[in-house]
């Protein structure tokens, strides 16, 4: 197998390639970056570049442990398969897990992971899971209680950018190894949502394919297998204008068009499209609510007192500081009940 290249070496791959075929959509610009820096560090924790609400505190994965094992009984015990996309150290599973096996569900683990070094940590903390290099290989003959925390802020946007009265696709130019976003080919303004079609020059609409092609296998999938999902990320409730791609290194903002493939890349996640993609397959939707809102439904004021001061700033991070800013949906089969944390 061959090995993954540095990052100075896929910098210049994509400085080759825009050379000999000119300027290449964000997309497969940010596809291309996120597609190295996963495959070749860990990026979680102090030493890293940034760290996701399981490695915070052991509190977030307990809940959303409790809250598989709350609509799992309520569904009637169902046998299921418990499945985590993008599953970072494994940190979210082995908490929730924990929990779970407390009210006697004991799942087979399935996580979709491409990257070789993640999967050596997640295999650490659980142990016996099964790997995916997509969600097309997952089960296809028991209901799936799906978890995807931070997933998909990390797959490829396409930016559509207003120049005048047209729109344009967005992409990526490199000048003296110098990468910046540059205004294409002008696109059809039946693509841009109606609400939309009349902002202002200069204006940015981002979609994502890959996410709307994830979630409609998904939801898909659930409805005809049972089950549901759980989506955590920072986000909106869509169509909206904005530019949201961005980059972080050693817990700082950067230049996501600087130093291809050794930041994290990401952009904010439309979660009303998300919803609608459910809905279109039949699934039953839930959201959006706040994060913080969702965890105080569940419980983490009790379980933080229960634990008491040491965890009091973990709390306020996940409640407070993020607590607007990451965002939460639910699917489920059309005949599960409603999962907790959402409202009557």
């Amino acid at each position: 197998m061959d090995q993954p290249t540095t990052g100075p070496l896929l910098a210049e791959r994509l400085a080759r390639a825009i050379a000999l075929g000119g300027p290449i959509p964000i997309s497969q610009f940010m596809a291309a970056a996120n597609t190295h820096y996963y495959a070749t560090r860990d990026p979680l924790g102090a030493d890293g570049d940034f760290t996701t609400a399981p490695e915070i505190s052991q509190m977030f994965g307990e809940l959303i442990g409790a809250w598989t094992a709350d609509l799992w009984e309520r569904a009637g015990q169902p046998p299921a398969a418990w499945v985590e996309l993008g599953p970072g150290r494994g940190t979210l599973s082995a908490d929730a897990l924990r929990v779970m096996a407390h009210a006697g569900f004991t799942p087979p683990v399935h996580f979709v992971e491409t990257s070789a070094t993640m999967r050596a940590a997640q295999g650490q903390r659980v142990p016996g899971a099964t790997w995916h290099d997509s969600i097309t290989t997952l089960p296809d003959d028991v209901p799936l209680i799906v978890v995807a925390n931070e997933f998909f802020d990390a797959l490829p946007i396409r930016q559509l950018v207003k120049r005048g009265e047209t729109w344009h696709e967005r992409l990526v130019a490199c000048q003296d190894t110098l990468f910046l976003p540059i205004a294409g080919t002008s696109v059809p303004d039946t693509i841009i949502p109606p609400a939309l079609a009349s902002a202002a020059s200069g204006a940015i609409v981002e979609t994502s394919p890959a996410s709307v092609a994830i979630m409609a296998d998904l939801s898909a999938r659930i409805v005809a297998q049972g089950g549901a999902a759980l989506v955590i990320d920072y986000g909106y409730d869509g169509p909206a204008v904005g530019d949201t791609l961005q980059a972080v290194r050693g817990h700082a903002y950067a230049n996501p068009f600087e130093a291809p493939g050794e930041q994290d890349l990401t952009a904010h996640v439309d979660l009303a499209t998300l919803r609608l993609v459910a809905s279109a397959s039949g699934a039953a939707t839930f959201g959006t609510t706040a994060q913080g809102a969702f965890l105080r439904a569940l419980g983490i004021d009790q379980r933080a007192a229960a634990l008491g001061e040491r965890v009091a700033g973990d709390r306020r991070r996940l409640v407070d500081d993020m607590g607007e800013l990451f965002k939460v949906i639910a699917l489920t089969h059309p005949h599960w009940p409603q999962p907790a944390g959402f409202g009557a």
